[in-house]
């Protein structure tokens, strides 16, 4: 008989089951709401990125489902060839009015938006000057682009900038940061970042894909909410959170645009959007711009929320952001607060190491505007009792 030459992950599994860090997938059984069912079970969802509640928006399934009658289900081949479709275009240009910028290219994820991205315009000769708590998704981009990383301690604007003094002037630098850090739910120090890339000659670069849809005018994200418009070259979203769809952009100059078109990979080598996952997208920024009431909720939600997690005990960590952390400490910890809280009601999805640093394992709490009072009051009152219960409270 073969040896199964995979039988070393068997052994990795049992050693994450022993620590207590083990998940099963969570099935859903329903669509994306703010009370949901899961494995069979209803809870109040507070692990999805669904902020406004757009991804079950009648206007948003009315756009997908007319887009595939008219246009098919698949778009049936790579941007560069034959799968670029009118409605593509028609998305990428109500972005970039959107973002106010020249241009806008769609990819097919957040991820692939920042690791085609990075990988495209940088070489072994150029460097980095990235956060230690960037997403994973740019750090990949990073690698792949064989730039050497210098990565500065999380938001330390000092310590960055000893790290571009001791840089070449005319070395080729790119300086980027996360708009809302996903794990602890806290903003990037953009107009530090957007001086110290003026004064060293950097392309500065943002990953606003937390932000999309929830910071600035009407969901602009930071760079208008910190009215930096201008400063920041490369402006990466989604539109998988906020915007209830799939799919990640990239936002920048003409040039750059079209930069990408001819070198970024995922761009060249994967099959474009479906033209009802286009739909959806439209309809989610007609959403944004005529109905910003929906941002208003959710910062409402938020606030509430939050309120009663401090007013309990819970340390909440530093968030800014409807990504509020009820921090435990243990990873096995973590995940048995994330357990019972399911098993009374509410899922909120356990973190650990390496994800977050091994003292800060939590459970990650997301508000949406879809939440009502009495969702959020029956989730802290649960909270209440599984946080006493397990002495973190």
């Amino acid at each position: 008989m073969r040896k199964d030459p995979l039988a070393f992950l068997t052994a990795e599994l049992d050693a994450l089951k022993q620590q207590g860090l083990y998940r099963k997938l969570r099935i859903l059984e329903t669509g994306q709401d703010s009370t949901a069912n899961f494995d069979g079970k209803k809870v109040v969802n507070l692990s999805s990125n669904n902020y406004l509640g757009l991804a079950n928006h009648p206007k948003l399934i009315k756009a997908m489902v007319e887009a595939t009658e008219k246009y098919g289900a698949g778009s049936g081949a790579v941007r560069t060839i034959a799968g670029t479709m009118s409605i593509h275009m028609e998305l990428e240009r109500r972005l970039a009015a959107f973002k106010h910028t020249e241009a806008v290219v769609v990819f097919q994820s957040g991820f692939t938006a920042n690791a085609g991205t990075v990988s495209s315009i940088l070489n072994k000769d150029d460097v980095i000057i990235s956060d230690e708590l960037n997403h994973a998704s740019i750090i990949d981009g990073c690698r792949l682009s064989k730039a050497p990383i210098k990565v500065f301690p999380h938001k330390d604007i000092d310590a960055a900038r000893k790290i571009l003094k001791d840089l070449p002037p005319a070395q080729k630098k790119l300086l980027i940061t996360d708009g809302v850090f996903s794990m602890d739910g806290d903003l990037g120090p953009l107009p530090a970042l957007c001086d110290l890339a003026d004064e060293f000659g950097c392309i500065m670069m943002v990953d606003d894909a937390h932000a999309s849809g929830v910071f600035g005018r009407n969901g602009r994200g930071t760079v208008d909410h910190f009215k930096m418009h201008g400063r920041v070259d490369i402006q990466v979203g989604t539109l998988s959170k906020a915007l209830g769809s799939l799919g990640g952009y990239v936002a920048g100059t003409k040039d750059f645009i079209e930069f990408l078109y001819h070198r970024a990979r995922p761009f060249l080598f994967s099959t474009s959007h479906p033209p009802g996952v286009a739909a959806a997208c439209i309809a989610a920024l007609d959403i944004l711009e005529h109905e910003p009431e929906l941002i208003d909720t959710l910062w409402d939600n938020t606030r509430f929320f939050k309120k009663g997690l401090e007013s309990l005990g819970f340390n909440t960590g530093i968030s800014e952001s409807p990504i509020t952390p009820v921090i435990a400490g243990e990873g096995a910890l973590a995940m048995k607060l994330s357990d019972r809280l399911f098993q009374e009601g509410v899922f909120a999805s356990g973190i650990a190491y390496p994800t977050v640093a091994k003292d800060k394992a939590r459970v990650r709490t997301i508000v949406s505007a879809a939440h009502t009072r009495e969702e959020l009051q029956y989730a802290l009152d649960v909270f209440k009792k599984v946080g006493r219960e397990i002495g973190l409270i």
